[in-house]
C-alpha cells in the first residue's frame, strides 16, 4: 500500500517531523536499533512491544512490522531517535498507545496523522472502561495492556482499523484476529483462575511506579506504586515512609521491580521495610511499560503477562 503525501516530500516531512523533538531537547542519532526502513512492502511501525506484538498477529508474516521500543525501555521518558523518525516518515501505518504513554513523542504523531494512518489504540477504547485516577489530573490512565480483557477489546478495534487502512490484507487481517482474540479470551480467564489462588489479605502488589492500576481493577488485587502513574513523577521520603507502614500493617511478603525502572527506590523501601522489624523480599521482576528479549516466551504480549502473572502469585502466595 502507497501513501502520496499530498504537499510534503519525504525529506521534508522528516525535517518537519524533527522540529518540535529539536524544541524539547533533540533526538538521539545511535543509529543502533537495527531497523532497516529501506525493505520493501508495506511497513507499520509501532511504538510500545505491546502494539508492534498485536499487530504482528493480525497482519501475518507479509507485513513488515516495527517497534520502536524494545526490552527494558520506558515510554515515559523515550526520545525518538533519527533513525525512528526515518521510520516514521516511511511507514505506511503507524500505531501507538496514546493517553500521554509516549510523551513528548505524542506532538510528532498528532502531525503525522495529517498526512498518513496514524492509531492511538487506547484512545479507541470506551473511555468509561479507562481509569482516571485523582492524582492524574483529569487524564486517563494509559497502561491499559494490563487488563487482558480490555487489550482485546483494543486489538479488536485494531483490527477492524487496519481492515480500513490496509485493505489489500482485510481478510487474513479478520482470519487472524478471530484467532488472537481467543487466545486473549483464554488468557484472561487463566489470569483470574491464577490470582483467585492467593489469599485473600495477601493479594497486595508493590510495585516501582503505579503501572498496574488496570491489573488490579480487573483481577482483585490491591495496587500500590512507589511512583505514580508515569515515571516522571518524583519519589520523596513521606512517601517511602508511607509504603513502608502499609507494608509493615498488613503484612506484605514481597515487593516487585520492574524491567524498565530502575530497582534504587524498591531497594530502598525493603531497607526501610526492615529497619521496622519486618522482612520483606523483592519477589520479582515484573515486565510493565515493555516486554521480554525478542525470541523469547515474554518478548511477547501472552508470554509477558504469563511471566509477571507467575511471579506475582509465586511472590504473593
Amino acid at each position: 500500500m502507497t501513501h502520496v503525501l499530498p504537499t510534503l516530500s519525504r525529506s521534508r516531512l522528516l525535517a518537519f517531523l524533527l522540529a518540535p523533538l529539536l524544541l524539547f531537547g533533540g533526538c538521539a542519532d545511535d543509529g543502533t536499533d537495527g531497523n532497516t526502513p529501506d525493505e520493501e512492502g508495506d511497513l507499520v511501525v509501532a511504538t510500545t512491544g505491546m502494539i508492534a506484538d498485536a499487530a504482528r498477529n493480525l497482519l501475518g508474516a507479509d507485513v513488515r512490522v516495527v517497534g520502536l521500543m524494545g526490552p527494558g525501555v520506558d515510554p515515559h521518558l523515550y526520545k525518538a531517535t533519527r533513525r525512528d523518525l526515518q521510520l516514521l516518515s516511511d511507514a505506511d501505518v503507524i500505531l501507538y498507545n496514546g493517553l500521554h504513554l509516549e510523551g513528548k513523542m505524542g506532538d510528532v504523531l498528532e502531525k503525522l496523522a495529517r498526512k498518513k494512518g496514524v492509531v492511538a489504540v487506547a484512545d479507541r477504547l470506551e473511555p468509561s472502561k479507562l481509569l482516571s485516577p485523582a492524582e492524574y489530573e483529569g487524564a486517563y490512565d494509559p497502561h491499559v495492556w494490563f487488563d487482558v480483557g480490555l487489550w482485546k477489546n483494543g486489538v479488536a478495534l485494531l483490527a477492524d482499523t487496519l481492515k480500513v487502512l490496509m485493505p489489500d490484507h482485510a481478510g487474513e487481517i479478520e482470519e487472524n484476529a478471530t484467532t488472537y482474540l481467543q487466545a486473549l479470551e483464554e488468557l484472561d480467564q487463566e489470569v483470574r483462575r491464577e490470582i483467585a489462588t492467593i489469599p485473600k489479605g495477601r493479594r497486595v502488589l508493590v510495585t516501582a511506579h503505579d503501572a498496574f492500576g488496570y491489573f488490579g481493577a480487573a483481577y482483585g488485587i490491591e495496587v500500590k506504586g512507589l511512583q505514580g502513574i508515569s515515571t516522571l513523577s518524583e519519589f520523596g521520603i513521606a512517601d517511602r515512609n508511607a509504603m513502608v507502614d502499609l507494608i509493615v500493617e498488613r503484612g506484605v511478603p514481597a515487593v516487585f521491580v520492574e524491567s524498565s525502572v530502575p530497582r534504587k527506590n524498591v531497594e530502598a523501601l525493603i531497607e526501610g521495610v526492615g529497619s521496622r522489624g519486618h522482612a520483606v523480599r523483592i519477589g520479582g521482576e515484573l515486565f510493565s511499560d515493555a516486554m521480554g528479549e525478542e525470541g523469547t516466551p515474554e518478548g511477547t504480549y501472552l508470554g509477558m503477562v504469563r511471566a509477571n502473572l507467575r511471579t506475582i502469585v509465586e511472590g504473593l502466595r
